[in-house]
């Protein structure tokens, strides 16, 4: 085992999992959402929002197996998937067409923690890009080294997030809306990209099989 080996796998999956999060995104549906809220609140629903999604990635990652098994998924398949996915949502991004979630937000002040959990934790954050993502990374983990690579990637990306929603109010006024369309079409960029190596990796043993089959 080498120790460029972890750190690639490590930086692989920190950087998919910031583009498809893409923390600077959710910032201005939070901003929305917490318009009416105090900073202690506005910390309480950062927090809330970012620990309900660790707690989804990190069990998709580990029990993604198990769903695969009792479904009869492949790994492979969910990877051409999954791959197919991201480029739609990259593409998406990329043309600065995100949609954004909306809902009545009068009585948002008493309802921190539903708001925090869904729809801000899930789907926001962890949503099915990030949680695909999850699934195949930790398929990809063929060592204890990588298991736990994992997880602090994740920590870290999520942390991230909450530092950036914690000073939301702050970054959408110093980035402006060209600034935002700009991040928003690099992380997109960066989605698509991510989204041909699953797809590729997925597909590569697929026709490996079949010639072999043929080949008998």
């Amino acid at each position: 085992m080498e120790i460029s080996e972890i750190v690639s796998y490590s930086l692989f999956a920190f950087t998919s999992f910031i583009a498809l999060i893409n923390p600077l995104g959710t910032v201005p549906v939070f901003v929305s959402m917490s318009s009416e809220l105090s900073n202690n609140l506005k910390r309480k629903m950062a927090f809330r929002a970012t620990l309900t999604a660790f707690i989804a990635l990190s069990i998709f990652a580990f029990a993604g197996q198990l769903l695969f098994n009792f479904f009869g998924i492949s790994v492979n398949g969910f990877r051409i998937a999954g791959g197919i996915i991201f480029f739609v949502m990259g593409y998406e991004m990329l043309n600065a067409r995100v949609s954004q979630i909306k809902y009545d937000d009068k009585d948002v002040e008493t309802k921190v923690d539903d708001f925090a959990i869904t729809p801000l934790g899930i789907p926001m954050i962890a949503g099915p890009g990030s949680i695909t993502n999850a699934i195949v990374l930790m398929d990809d983990a063929h060592t204890i080294y990588h298991k736990i690579a994992l997880p602090i990637a994740i920590f870290l990306v999520l942390l991230i997030t909450f530092i950036a929603l914690v000073a939301s109010t702050r970054i959408v006024k110093w980035m402006g809306p060209t600034g935002n369309k700009i991040m928003l079409k690099l992380m997109g960029l960066i989605v698509m990209v991510v989204a041909v190596e699953f797809f590729f990796k997925g597909l590569k043993p697929i026709i490996q099989d079949i010639l072999m089959i043929q080949a008998l």
